[in-house]
């Protein structure tokens, strides 16, 4: 089973539309807020490269933000 999280913000408009995606696709994620988290933005940032959010994992694996979702979403490959 893929295990999805997406890293958020509580003020992200990207991050609020790539929640929206997943649930409207019916793939189950975890959250994590990192709103006040400065070490887990740092983190972040070390893994993937990005000071932005959201950015999500599929198995543990970055596959980027909300653009990067959208584009798995347009070819077919989000539902694999």
């Amino acid at each position: 089973m893929t295990h999805v999280k997406i890293y958020t913000t509580n003020y992200c408009g990207y991050c609020k539309k790539a929640k929206a995606l997943l649930e409207e696709r019916g793939i189950a994620f975890e959250e994590i807020d990192v709103t006040d988290n400065d070490s887990m933005r740092d983190w972040l940032v070390k893994k993937t490269g990005f000071k932005t959010v959201p950015q999500i994992f599929i198995d543990e694996e970055p596959i980027g933000g909300y653009d990067q979702l959208a584009e798995l979403d347009q070819t077919g490959s989000l539902k694999k």
